[in-house]
């Protein structure tokens, strides 16, 4: 009666063993897929870049690439790292794994997120880098960096999100920039990074940008508009201009886009006045702006001595003259504004 009903316990043992190490097995694939694999290592970056947590999601291993390594990939080896901060990250939400696969020694691991309400995923290559212990490290095989090539037109200043920037701060040309250039900014992927204009001379309302693939190359070019208190300002600089040709009491004033001509003598000193000032409209004009031609009217009051008989006769007579000007927007914000006439007027 023992043998059997030892049989019976050591069966029972046995049971218990074998459901003990699936319970151990399935405990540890649950682990190691939350905690120690290389899904968990990819989603963790994600959700610290989700938190704003920018230095730390930076500091993962194979996240920071260096000059070489974008010059491989054919990027600007001069990229700025200034976006690589909180202020400059985006919302992003719903943070999740769709699937991962081996890659050779690799494994590719794609997480779908939501950005600015939008849904996206992106896939990234990810390496084993060794041991801590039992369970095992990882590494980002191809940085989860992108760069945005940026061309902004019309202003030096711009917003990331609204963070400020400008082109001198982050070009390798520093001061010497050319406001033309385009700049190279490293950005986290995935983001989705709104760049804008915001300042007194020009704005923009913001063009959205998706980074959602590791070092991709966005290029992109935004053109500001010139503000109404610029387009007011250009408008009292050329009706001041013209006030001040105005007095000059002269038949061709200096400097200025009107004149007169008389074949006689004048009997007096000509007096100016305007009639009608230009309407201003500023249009883009490479990294500046420019006043398209526009037309005006002075009015010239002068005593004509004739001189045939020497009689004087009195003159009122109204000018049309067209008027432009070219406007270069100087390093510290302000603008020049140098106001003339039409070529071939």
């Amino acid at each position: 009666m023992r043998r059997p009903r030892l049989g019976l316990e050591l069966t029972v043992l046995a049971v218990v063993g074998v459901l003990l190490i699936a319970a151990l097995g399935a405990g540890w694939a649950s682990l190691y897929r939350q905690f120690w694999g290389p899904t968990a290592f990819v989603e963790r970056y994600v959700s610290l870049l989700a938190a704003g947590r920018a230095a730390d999601a930076l500091a993962l291993p194979g996240v920071g690439v260096d000059s070489s390594r974008l010059t491989e990939e054919g990027l600007p080896e001069d990229a700025s790292d200034a976006l690589l901060r909180r202020a400059a990250l985006s919302a992003i939400t719903d943070v999740r794994a769709l699937g991962e696969r081996s890659v050779g020694d690799a494994v590719e691991v794609t997480i779908g997120f939501r950005a600015a309400g939008n849904a996206g995923s992106t896939t990234f290559t990810v390496e084993q880098s060794g041991w801590v212990g039992v369970v095992p490290s990882w590494r980002f095989a191809e940085s989860p960096l992108a760069v945005i090539d940026l061309v902004v037109r019309g202003s030096m200043a711009f917003d990331v999100n609204g963070f400020t920037l400008d082109k001198r701060q982050v070009s390798s040309l520093g001061a010497e920039a050319p406001p033309l250039d385009p700049v190279a900014l490293l950005v986290f992927s995935p983001g989705i990074y709104r760049i804008s204009v915001d300042t007194p001379i020009a704005a923009t309302e913001g063009v959205d940008v998706l980074a959602d693939a590791p070092l991709a190359h966005v290029p992109l070019e935004v053109q500001a508009e010139p503000t109404a208190e610029f387009v007011n300002v250009v408008q009292e600089r050329v009706d001041s201009f013209l006030d001040d040709c105005a007095t000059q009491q002269v038949l061709q004033p200096t400097a200025c886009p009107f004149g007169f001509v008389v074949q006689n003598r004048i009997a007096n000193l000509p007096s100016w006045s305007i009639v009608t000032y230009p309407t201003i409209t500023l249009v883009p004009d490479g990294a500046g702006w420019a006043v398209p031609a526009v037309e005006a009217t002075a009015r010239i009051e002068v005593d004509i001595r004739s001189l045939f008989d020497g009689s004087v006769r009195t003159v009122q007579e109204d000018v049309t003259f067209g008027i432009d000007a070219e406007i270069t927007v100087l390093p510290d914000g302000t603008a020049s504004i140098l106001v003339g006439s039409p070529e071939g007027d």
